[in-house]
């Protein structure tokens, strides 16, 4: 026999006695009903389901600090997986109670007397974790749509904007050329008119 199954044996039997001890010492609380044994019993078994599950909080990255895997102290203790989500000991004082806290209200996600049903619940959860996690950073920040490089369009939009501005003043020294030929023009008829009856204005073309 391997030493790896002679260890693996060991620790179930570590585990089963640990667990009737457990069992013993709640029965007897629960005859006397003292608080202060019902939290540490409480606190021993949410021990024991860290214990199984220390495999799966040592593969965890550890760069990733999402999760807690802390047990909470107070008159019910509880593990902390992460912020939202905890295992505590169910009302019945023996059953484990895996919950989640969301926006609707505190959802159960496993619910049982036995811890590997449990472990097994606590253990996808951190994975489907892990890979919510990883796929929120591989994504881009803007959605996947590239932004285009704008400096290969610069000469072009330039040469653009420059041309209505050309435009603009072309069409202004035109029109201010008009306005001159019109004042020229409109200057010659009136002098033409009044050559006769303006005797300096007549002297004047003479002269000419």
């Amino acid at each position: 026999m391997s030493d790896n199954t002679e260890k693996v044996i060991e620790q179930d039997n570590v585990r089963r006695l640990s667990a009737a001890i457990i069992e013993v010492k709640s029965a007897r609380a629960d005859k006397e009903d003292v608080v202060h044994e019902i939290r540490d019993l409480q606190r021993a078994r949410l021990d024991m389901l860290k214990q199984e599950l220390q495999d799966v909080i040592e593969d965890v990255p550890e760069d990733d600090e999402t999760f807690d895997f802390a047990i909470s102290s107070g008159t019910q203790p509880r593990f902390w997986i992460d912020a939202v989500a905890h295992v505590g000991i169910g009302r019945d004082r023996r059953s484990y109670r895996f919950v989640r806290e969301t926006r609707a209200g505190r959802v159960v996600l496993a619910e049982s007397e036995n811890i590997e049903p449990i472990s097994e619940a606590v253990t996808r959860y951190v994975a489907e974790r892990i890979v919510e996690r990883k796929r929120q950073l591989e994504e881009p920040v803007d959605g996947g749509n590239a932004t285009p490089e704008p400096t290969a369009n610069l000469p072009v939009v330039a040469a653009e904007a420059e041309t209505p501005k050309r435009n603009r003043a072309g069409d202004a020294l035109s029109g201010l050329a008009l306005i001159v030929i019109g004042v020229l023009i409109g200057g010659g008829i009136t002098l033409a008119l009044l050559r006769d009856r303006v005797p300096e204005i007549e002297t004047l073309f003479s002269l000419r």
